[in-house]
């Protein structure tokens, strides 16, 4: 028996399934032989109910949701399943036949359900999903599902940024959108994908969506539409009734942060302490005021009526001393050789308005992300700062290298107008300091000669990590390279690292350690928007058979089992087969990591 609610999570096509591999393994084992389910709690719209009905696809189960409307309704969850008249031995009896139900909302059951879903727990005949919110008080009969340790908790986290990003690219309303747009949604947004699908389209059909010049992509500047779902997410702001309060909400909307200054009692405190106490906004050790939710911000602004914002705004130009401050700080941490995730909010408002960006900002904020492997952003925001000034060396640079990185190497000599830009454009030499003091080189052609497997051109001009890297490299040490990958990672070098752990594979002789290199790899050359390097490329094809080989570089190239079975005059089971032998020997979990262990015919790594 199959039994779906049509409530108005169901009134629209769902998005694509993406991400949460992990999270779906856990759910799809708890309902396994000897299991009896799985409690999956997190905040609203964060894709629990997506995410178990994925896990429940091609079971039959039934469904039933609770509603803030019933809770006071006996067994109203239950209504399509069990009489309302019946007790709850026979309610019970009722649903004897039922091998998985799937329970929606679990935090709005009213108690007679409630109490239902607890003793089909207790007696374990019936294997449970049961969704609830976690910001919300549940009935006692539901937290002690996990409290008491009848069932399992699963408490899902938000969606990534690569995942957001796959999955905006993959929705149709959001395809083509550009790094600072994927960005910009998924800081509104916190994980909160209904959010996000409703602001995505509401850009889209607003006309809020230009074209980037010379890119298929589209970029979101300017206001938050003021959607239904938007107004609802922040009722809990806008209806403050104390004037008091709404003015440091404001206030903090158009120039956050402020200044928390005791002595001249700048805000006033009282409602200060209100404000915070209600999670509204947070003063971090340095004694600086923000609004607790990004979101808050363009709502408040959007509410403020003409004049009051002209009173309380700042303009881009005020910006310039916060600006100048976050760009002096990327640099301090990219001669530490440091570029682990940094707040700039700054350059992040100016984007979002459609100010212009200086070019020197955006170059600065471009190399320390192109650092971070975050190769589509870096290219995005030297873009913002030639989009400014027309041309910019440091940004067309950047903007060179990012494309080369990404494996096209035509249009990386394309946009330096042919020069040659330094090895194979991995990066460009710029000597720094280390934390210590001593010279320790980022980039440069010393190390692009390590990245490109060439450590001796290196001997003697590298310090810090990047030494350690270029020996472990010269010794073909396969712990040592993987001990520098996770150095590189730690200081936030994802690419360095992913390219570190993909020599240790080629360096190693114990099998296990090769698997383990390579799904460290994958795992963070996925996390690298793209990057296409000498180290990355054709990772470990050479472990496959000739048609296992031919199968899995049609497949990186996006066709499906069916399109290669044509292809090849195979059947789709023999596809299927050996797509999942691959799997298994290269340490991929999916389709998504075929690029970065497969070269591609047309690829041209840099």
């Amino acid at each position: 028996m199959t039994t779906y609610v049509r409530d108005a999570k169901t009134l629209e096509l769902p998005w694509p399934f993406t991400g949460r591999e992990d999270e779906l393994e856990l759910v799809r084992g708890a309902l396994t032989a000897g299991r009896h389910g799985i409690v999956v709690t997190g905040p609203a719209g964060s894709g629990k109910t997506r995410l178990v009905t994925e896990a429940a696809r091609g079971t039959e189960f039934a469904r039933v949701a609770g509603t803030p409307e019933t809770r006071r309704i006996r067994f109203a969850a239950f209504a399509h399943l069990v009489p309302e008249t019946a007790s709850l031995h026979g309610a019970f009896q009722h649903l004897s036949a039922v091998r998985l139900l799937l329970v929606d909302d679990a935090h709005l059951l009213d108690d007679a359900s409630a109490a239902l879903v607890h003793q089909l727990a207790v007696h374990g005949r019936t294997r449970l999903l049961v969704v609830t919110t976690d910001s919300a008080p549940a009935p006692g009969a539901i937290s002690r599902l996990w409290t008491g340790e009848l069932l399992p908790r699963l408490t899902l986290e938000p969606l990534p940024r690569e995942d957001t990003a796959r999955l905006l690219a993959a929705e149709a309303a959001g395809a083509g959108l550009e790094p600072l747009t994927v960005n910009r949604l998924h800081r509104l947004c916190q994980g909160d994908l209904r959010l996000m699908r409703d602001l995505a389209g509401a850009a889209r059909e607003s006309g809020l969506l230009t074209r980037v010049p010379e890119t298929d992509e589209w970029a979101w500047r300017g206001p938050v539409p003021m959607t239904t779902t938007v107004r609802e997410r922040t009722a809990h702001v806008l209806d403050r009734t104390s004037t008091e309060q709404r003015e440091i909400l404001e206030r903090l909307a158009f120039a956050e942060p402020l200044p928390l200054d005791l002595e001249a009692d700048r805000l006033d405190l009282r409602a200060l302490e209100h404000l915070e106490a209600d999670a509204l906004v947070h003063v971090d050790d340095q004694g600086a005021v923000r609004l607790a939710r990004p979101l808050h911000g363009p709502v408040l602004r959007a509410a403020a009526g003409r004049l009051r914002a002209r009173r309380l705004s700042r303009t881009p130009e005020q910006c310039g001393p916060a600006l100048d401050a976050e760009r002096a700080a990327l640099s301090r941490r990219i001669e530490r050789a440091d570029v682990r995730a940094a707040s700039a909010p700054v350059g992040e408002w100016l984007v979002a308005e459609g100010a212009p960006v200086p070019a020197g900002y955006a170059a600065v904020r471009a190399r320390f992300t192109r650092l971070r492997g975050e190769l589509r952003e870096a290219a995005a925001w030297a873009r913002e700062g030639l989009r400014g000034v027309g041309d910019d060396p440091a940004c067309r640079r950047e903007l060179a290298l990012a494309a080369a990185q990404s494996g096209d190497a035509t249009a990386a000599h394309e946009i330096l107008g042919g020069r040659p830009h330094g090895g194979g454009a991995v990066t460009r030499p710029t000597a720094a300091r280390g934390a210590d003091g001593s010279a320790e080189a980022i980039g440069g052609d010393a190390y692009d000669a390590v990245r490109l497997g060439d450590p001796e051109r290196a001997a003697g001009r590298l310090s810090g990590v990047f030494a350690e890297h270029a020996d472990a490299l010269a010794r073909s040490d396969g712990p040592a390279l993987d001990q520098v990958a996770e150095q590189l990672r730690e200081r936030g070098f994802l690419l360095y690292a992913a390219e570190a752990h993909a020599q240790a594979v080629r360096a190693h002789r114990d099998p296990r350690a090769v698997r383990t290199s390579r799904t460290r790899a994958v795992a963070l050359a996925r996390r690298c928007q793209g990057a296409r390097t000498p180290a990355l490329s054709g990772l470990v094809l050479g472990e496959l058979t000739a048609r296992q080989r031919q199968i899995v570089t049609l497949a990186a190239t996006g066709l499906s089992n069916r399109q290669i079975a044509e292809k090849l005059t195979l059947s789709v089971r023999t596809v299927g087969n050996h797509l999942y032998s691959a799997y298994a020997r290269l340490g991929a979990s999916d389709r998504g990591a075929l690029p970065w262990l497969v070269e591609l015919p047309d690829a041209q790594p840099a």
